[in-house]
Protein backbone atom coordinates (compact mmCIF):
# COMPACT_ATOMS: atom_id res chain seq x y z
CA UNK A 1 0.00 0.00 0.00
CA UNK A 2 1.39 3.08 -0.92
CA UNK A 3 2.54 5.79 1.72
CA UNK A 4 0.11 9.25 1.57
CA UNK A 5 1.57 11.82 3.75
CA UNK A 6 -0.80 14.47 4.59
CA UNK A 7 -0.28 18.32 6.46
CA UNK A 8 -0.55 17.14 9.97
CA UNK A 9 2.60 14.46 8.94
CA UNK A 10 4.97 17.60 9.04
CA UNK A 11 6.24 19.97 11.11
CA UNK A 12 8.10 23.28 9.54
CA UNK A 13 9.89 23.71 12.90
CA UNK A 14 12.64 21.30 11.84
CA UNK A 15 13.88 23.84 9.15
CA UNK A 16 14.11 26.37 11.27
CA UNK A 17 17.93 26.02 11.82
CA UNK A 18 18.61 25.43 8.01
CA UNK A 19 19.88 27.83 5.46
CA UNK A 20 18.10 27.06 2.30
CA UNK A 21 19.02 28.12 -1.07
CA UNK A 22 17.19 26.86 -4.10
CA UNK A 23 19.10 26.58 -7.62
CA UNK A 24 17.52 27.74 -10.91
CA UNK A 25 15.18 30.37 -10.88
CA UNK A 26 12.81 29.12 -14.07
CA UNK A 27 9.16 28.29 -14.23
CA UNK A 28 8.87 26.11 -11.65
CA UNK A 29 11.93 26.57 -9.56
CA UNK A 30 10.33 30.27 -9.23
CA UNK A 31 7.02 29.26 -8.07
CA UNK A 32 8.89 26.53 -5.55
CA UNK A 33 11.12 29.99 -4.48
CA UNK A 34 7.78 31.98 -4.00
CA UNK A 35 5.77 29.37 -1.90
CA UNK A 36 8.43 28.82 0.71
CA UNK A 37 8.80 32.63 1.31
CA UNK A 38 5.01 33.12 1.73
CA UNK A 39 5.37 30.20 4.26
CA UNK A 40 7.69 32.39 6.30
CA UNK A 41 10.96 30.83 5.17
CA UNK A 42 14.20 32.72 3.81
CA UNK A 43 16.17 31.25 1.63
CA UNK A 44 19.04 32.73 -1.34
CA UNK A 45 18.84 32.23 -5.15
CA UNK A 46 21.46 30.54 -6.46
CA UNK A 47 21.30 31.11 -10.61
CA UNK A 48 23.68 32.42 -13.35
CA UNK A 49 23.84 36.00 -14.83
CA UNK A 50 20.59 35.71 -16.99
CA UNK A 51 16.95 37.23 -17.72
CA UNK A 52 16.04 34.28 -14.40
CA UNK A 53 18.47 35.91 -12.31
CA UNK A 54 17.13 39.40 -12.93
CA UNK A 55 13.59 38.14 -12.38
CA UNK A 56 14.77 36.93 -8.71
CA UNK A 57 15.79 39.94 -7.29
CA UNK A 58 13.19 41.82 -8.93
CA UNK A 59 10.89 39.61 -6.84
CA UNK A 60 13.31 40.68 -3.79
CA UNK A 61 14.98 37.57 -3.50
CA UNK A 62 18.96 37.65 -2.87
CA UNK A 63 20.82 36.38 -5.96
CA UNK A 64 24.06 34.26 -5.72
CA UNK A 65 26.51 32.61 -8.05
CA UNK A 66 25.55 28.87 -7.51
CA UNK A 67 28.51 28.18 -6.08
CA UNK A 68 28.17 30.75 -3.54
CA UNK A 69 24.57 29.24 -2.54
CA UNK A 70 26.24 26.02 -2.30
CA UNK A 71 28.68 27.47 0.07
CA UNK A 72 26.32 28.99 2.20
CA UNK A 73 23.35 27.01 2.44
CA UNK A 74 22.82 23.53 4.43
CA UNK A 75 19.66 22.80 2.24
CA UNK A 76 20.00 22.69 -1.33
CA UNK A 77 16.98 22.76 -3.84
CA UNK A 78 18.59 21.97 -7.19
CA UNK A 79 15.55 23.00 -9.95
CA UNK A 80 17.25 22.81 -12.95
CA UNK A 81 16.86 21.23 -16.69
CA UNK A 82 17.94 17.32 -16.10
CA UNK A 83 20.31 17.51 -18.93
CA UNK A 84 22.28 20.42 -17.34
CA UNK A 85 22.41 19.63 -13.95
CA UNK A 86 24.96 17.22 -14.08
CA UNK A 87 27.94 19.86 -14.88
CA UNK A 88 26.12 22.48 -12.70
CA UNK A 89 26.28 19.53 -9.73
CA UNK A 90 30.09 18.63 -10.57
CA UNK A 91 31.35 21.70 -11.27
CA UNK A 92 29.75 24.33 -8.69
CA UNK A 93 27.78 22.23 -6.13
CA UNK A 94 29.87 19.21 -4.97
CA UNK A 95 32.68 20.61 -4.11
CA UNK A 96 31.08 22.44 -1.31
CA UNK A 97 28.82 19.92 0.31
CA UNK A 98 29.51 19.44 3.96
CA UNK A 99 28.58 16.80 6.41
CA UNK A 100 25.02 16.91 6.92
CA UNK A 101 23.79 19.27 4.25
CA UNK A 102 21.21 18.17 2.43
CA UNK A 103 20.00 17.97 -1.78
CA UNK A 104 16.63 18.04 -2.68
CA UNK A 105 15.66 17.59 -6.54
CA UNK A 106 12.18 17.98 -8.23
CA UNK A 107 13.04 15.37 -10.35
CA UNK A 108 14.61 11.37 -9.91
CA UNK A 109 16.07 11.33 -12.81
CA UNK A 110 19.52 12.25 -12.69
CA UNK A 111 20.20 10.32 -9.31
CA UNK A 112 18.28 7.20 -10.58
CA UNK A 113 20.52 6.71 -13.75
CA UNK A 114 23.74 8.06 -12.06
CA UNK A 115 24.55 10.97 -13.89
CA UNK A 116 24.91 12.57 -9.79
CA UNK A 117 25.92 10.63 -7.09
CA UNK A 118 25.47 12.18 -3.97
CA UNK A 119 28.45 11.46 -1.20
CA UNK A 120 27.74 9.43 1.73
CA UNK A 121 27.48 11.84 4.44
CA UNK A 122 24.72 14.58 3.37
CA UNK A 123 20.65 14.04 2.79
CA UNK A 124 19.10 12.92 -0.66
CA UNK A 125 15.36 13.90 -1.01
CA UNK A 126 12.72 14.54 -3.83
CA UNK A 127 9.94 16.54 -3.98
CA UNK A 128 8.42 16.27 -7.35
CA UNK A 129 5.17 17.80 -7.97
CA UNK A 130 2.99 16.30 -11.13
CA UNK A 131 2.01 19.71 -12.77
CA UNK A 132 3.57 22.80 -14.10
CA UNK A 133 5.02 25.44 -12.41
CA UNK A 134 1.96 27.89 -12.75
CA UNK A 135 0.38 24.97 -10.91
CA UNK A 136 2.34 24.56 -7.75
CA UNK A 137 2.15 28.36 -7.52
CA UNK A 138 -2.04 28.55 -8.09
CA UNK A 139 -2.36 25.74 -5.78
CA UNK A 140 -0.49 27.23 -2.96
CA UNK A 141 -2.25 30.21 -3.37
CA UNK A 142 -5.99 28.56 -3.95
CA UNK A 143 -5.04 26.70 -0.78
CA UNK A 144 -6.01 23.71 -2.53
CA UNK A 145 -2.22 22.41 -3.55
CA UNK A 146 -1.29 20.28 -5.93
CA UNK A 147 -0.56 16.29 -6.17
CA UNK A 148 3.08 15.33 -5.32
CA UNK A 149 5.68 12.20 -5.31
CA UNK A 150 7.78 12.51 -1.90
CA UNK A 151 10.92 10.60 -1.26
CA UNK A 152 13.85 10.28 0.59
CA UNK A 153 16.99 8.37 -1.66
CA UNK A 154 19.51 8.71 1.26
CA UNK A 155 19.10 9.78 4.93
CA UNK A 156 22.74 10.38 6.43
CA UNK A 157 21.47 12.83 9.19
CA UNK A 158 18.56 10.39 10.32
CA UNK A 159 16.22 13.83 9.60
CA UNK A 160 15.95 13.57 5.54
CA UNK A 161 12.28 12.71 6.55
CA UNK A 162 11.64 14.80 8.93
CA UNK A 163 13.26 18.09 6.51
CA UNK A 164 11.61 17.02 3.07
CA UNK A 165 7.58 16.72 4.66
CA UNK A 166 8.76 20.33 6.20
CA UNK A 167 9.71 21.80 2.82
CA UNK A 168 6.63 19.94 1.23
CA UNK A 169 4.37 21.61 3.70
CA UNK A 170 5.78 25.19 2.77
CA UNK A 171 5.61 24.37 -0.90
CA UNK A 172 1.65 23.70 0.00
CA UNK A 173 2.75 19.94 -1.67
CA UNK A 174 0.66 17.64 0.93
CA UNK A 175 -2.70 19.25 0.14
CA UNK A 176 -4.12 16.54 -1.65
CA UNK A 177 -2.02 14.04 -0.18
CA UNK A 178 1.50 13.67 -1.35
CA UNK A 179 2.31 10.04 -2.16
CA UNK A 180 5.63 8.18 -1.24
CA UNK A 181 7.57 6.63 -4.45
CA UNK A 182 11.32 5.74 -4.88
CA UNK A 183 13.30 8.42 -7.17
CA UNK A 184 12.64 5.33 -9.86
CA UNK A 185 9.75 5.40 -9.94
CA UNK A 186 9.02 9.04 -10.27
CA UNK A 187 11.46 9.23 -13.26
CA UNK A 188 10.27 5.59 -14.74
CA UNK A 189 6.48 6.62 -14.39
CA UNK A 190 7.37 10.03 -15.76
CA UNK A 191 9.27 9.72 -18.57
CA UNK A 192 6.67 6.41 -19.49
CA UNK A 193 3.61 8.88 -19.86
CA UNK A 194 5.65 11.37 -22.30
CA UNK A 195 7.21 8.57 -24.49
CA UNK A 196 3.98 6.12 -24.55
CA UNK A 197 0.73 8.08 -23.29
CA UNK A 198 1.63 11.94 -24.62
CA UNK A 199 2.68 10.73 -27.78
CA UNK A 200 -0.13 8.28 -28.92
CA UNK A 201 -2.35 11.40 -28.20
CA UNK A 202 -0.32 13.34 -30.40
CA UNK A 203 -0.13 10.85 -33.23
CA UNK A 204 -4.28 10.35 -32.62
CA UNK A 205 -4.80 14.01 -32.37
CA UNK A 206 -2.27 14.79 -35.86
CA UNK A 207 -4.40 11.99 -37.65
CA UNK A 208 -7.97 13.34 -36.86
CA UNK A 209 -6.86 16.14 -38.43
CA UNK A 210 -5.00 14.91 -41.69
CA UNK A 211 -8.33 13.06 -41.87
CA UNK A 212 -11.04 15.96 -41.33
CA UNK A 213 -9.45 18.27 -43.17
CA UNK A 214 -8.82 16.00 -46.24
CA UNK A 215 -12.56 15.50 -46.18
CA UNK A 216 -13.53 19.32 -46.50
CA UNK A 217 -14.06 20.05 -42.84
CA UNK A 218 -12.91 23.84 -42.65
CA UNK A 219 -9.47 24.00 -39.92
CA UNK A 220 -10.76 26.21 -37.51
CA UNK A 221 -13.53 23.74 -36.94
CA UNK A 222 -11.51 20.82 -36.76
CA UNK A 223 -9.14 22.03 -34.21
CA UNK A 224 -11.63 23.73 -32.01
CA UNK A 225 -13.25 20.52 -31.98
CA UNK A 226 -10.37 18.50 -30.91
CA UNK A 227 -8.91 20.51 -28.44
CA UNK A 228 -9.04 24.61 -29.12
CA UNK A 229 -12.45 24.50 -27.51
CA UNK A 230 -11.11 23.42 -23.91
CA UNK A 231 -13.29 20.72 -23.81
CA UNK A 232 -10.80 18.26 -24.01
CA UNK A 233 -8.60 19.55 -21.06
CA UNK A 234 -12.11 20.41 -19.26
CA UNK A 235 -12.97 16.54 -19.02
CA UNK A 236 -9.47 15.43 -18.18
CA UNK A 237 -8.92 17.97 -15.49
CA UNK A 238 -12.32 17.08 -14.45
CA UNK A 239 -11.49 13.51 -13.92
CA UNK A 240 -8.30 14.52 -12.26
CA UNK A 241 -10.56 16.09 -9.25
CA UNK A 242 -13.70 13.54 -9.58
CA UNK A 243 -12.40 10.17 -11.54
CA UNK A 244 -12.85 9.50 -15.30
CA UNK A 245 -15.87 7.57 -14.56
CA UNK A 246 -17.87 10.22 -12.77
CA UNK A 247 -17.05 13.07 -15.39
CA UNK A 248 -18.27 10.69 -18.35
CA UNK A 249 -21.49 10.72 -16.75
CA UNK A 250 -21.53 14.65 -17.32
CA UNK A 251 -21.14 13.90 -21.60
CA UNK A 252 -24.53 13.59 -22.85
CA UNK A 253 -25.66 9.82 -23.41
CA UNK A 254 -24.97 10.44 -27.07
CA UNK A 255 -21.40 11.11 -26.03
CA UNK A 256 -21.34 8.46 -23.21
CA UNK A 257 -22.10 5.67 -25.97
CA UNK A 258 -19.77 6.84 -28.58
CA UNK A 259 -16.95 6.47 -26.52
CA UNK A 260 -17.70 3.48 -24.62
CA UNK A 261 -18.93 1.42 -27.43
CA UNK A 262 -16.27 2.53 -29.92
CA UNK A 263 -13.21 1.91 -27.32
CA UNK A 264 -12.42 -1.48 -28.21
CA UNK A 265 -11.51 -0.19 -31.68
CA UNK A 266 -8.31 1.48 -29.99
CA UNK A 267 -7.74 -1.81 -28.07
CA UNK A 268 -4.29 -3.11 -30.22
CA UNK A 269 -1.56 -6.12 -29.12
CA UNK A 270 0.99 -3.83 -31.30
CA UNK A 271 0.16 -0.99 -28.82
CA UNK A 272 0.91 -3.12 -25.94
CA UNK A 273 4.31 -4.21 -27.12
CA UNK A 274 5.07 -0.82 -28.26
CA UNK A 275 4.54 0.31 -24.63
CA UNK A 276 6.63 -2.30 -22.91
CA UNK A 277 9.59 -1.63 -25.32
CA UNK A 278 9.57 1.81 -24.57
CA UNK A 279 9.39 0.94 -20.48
CA UNK A 280 12.52 -1.61 -20.77
CA UNK A 281 14.22 1.54 -23.08
CA UNK A 282 13.76 3.67 -19.64
CA UNK A 283 14.41 1.12 -17.01
CA UNK A 284 17.47 0.20 -18.99
CA UNK A 285 19.00 3.49 -19.18
CA UNK A 286 19.23 3.37 -22.72
CA UNK A 287 16.92 6.44 -22.95
CA UNK A 288 19.21 8.79 -20.58
CA UNK A 289 21.82 7.56 -22.33
CA UNK A 290 20.08 9.06 -25.80
CA UNK A 291 18.91 11.97 -24.50
CA UNK A 292 22.11 12.80 -22.64
CA UNK A 293 23.67 12.76 -25.88
CA UNK A 294 21.07 14.45 -27.93
CA UNK A 295 22.23 17.30 -25.31
CA UNK A 296 26.22 17.18 -26.05
CA UNK A 297 25.65 17.54 -29.61
CA UNK A 298 23.18 20.49 -29.24
CA UNK A 299 19.86 18.64 -29.85
CA UNK A 300 20.38 18.09 -33.50
CA UNK A 301 17.10 15.29 -33.56
CA UNK A 302 14.94 17.53 -31.58
CA UNK A 303 15.57 20.66 -33.73
CA UNK A 304 14.46 18.16 -36.49
CA UNK A 305 11.99 16.81 -35.00
CA UNK A 306 10.24 20.41 -34.17
CA UNK A 307 10.74 21.72 -37.57
CA UNK A 308 8.90 18.33 -39.17
CA UNK A 309 5.71 18.92 -36.90
CA UNK A 310 5.57 22.71 -37.33
CA UNK A 311 4.84 22.06 -41.21
CA UNK A 312 2.30 19.45 -40.07
CA UNK A 313 -1.37 20.57 -41.21
CA UNK A 314 -2.05 20.32 -37.38
CA UNK A 315 0.40 22.71 -36.35
CA UNK A 316 0.42 25.11 -39.25
CA UNK A 317 -3.39 25.36 -39.07
CA UNK A 318 -3.08 25.77 -35.07
CA UNK A 319 -0.81 28.80 -35.46
CA UNK A 320 -3.10 30.42 -38.02
CA UNK A 321 -5.58 30.20 -35.53
CA UNK A 322 -4.57 31.09 -32.50
CA UNK A 323 -3.60 34.57 -34.45
CA UNK A 324 -6.66 35.29 -35.77
CA UNK A 325 -8.67 34.36 -32.42
CA UNK A 326 -6.36 35.59 -30.12
CA UNK A 327 -4.49 38.06 -32.58
CA UNK A 328 -0.96 37.52 -31.33
CA UNK A 329 1.45 34.25 -31.54
CA UNK A 330 1.24 31.07 -29.70
CA UNK A 331 4.53 32.09 -28.17
CA UNK A 332 3.30 35.39 -26.61
CA UNK A 333 -0.14 33.33 -25.66
CA UNK A 334 2.12 30.97 -24.10
CA UNK A 335 4.65 33.19 -22.28
CA UNK A 336 1.04 34.98 -20.62
CA UNK A 337 -0.17 31.83 -19.89
CA UNK A 338 2.87 30.53 -17.63
CA UNK A 339 3.63 33.91 -16.11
Amino acid sequence: MTIIYQPTDADMRHLRQRRLALVGYGNLGRSFALNLRDSGLDLMIGNIEDKFADLARNDGFQVKSIAEAATDADTLLLIIPDEVMPQVYLQEVAPHLRTGDMLVFASGYNVTYGFIEPPAYVDAGLIAPRTLGVGVRDGYLNGLGYPCYLSVGQDHSGNAWDYVLALAAALGALHQGALEVSFNQEVEVDLFLQQAVLPALHHILLTATEVLVREGYPPEVVLTELYLSGELGLLLSRSAVTGWSNTLQRMSPTGQYSLLSRTNNFQETKAQRIMVSILDMIRDGDFAQEWSNEYTNGYPRLNTLRERYANSTMWRAEREILSILRGMDAGDIDDQFLD
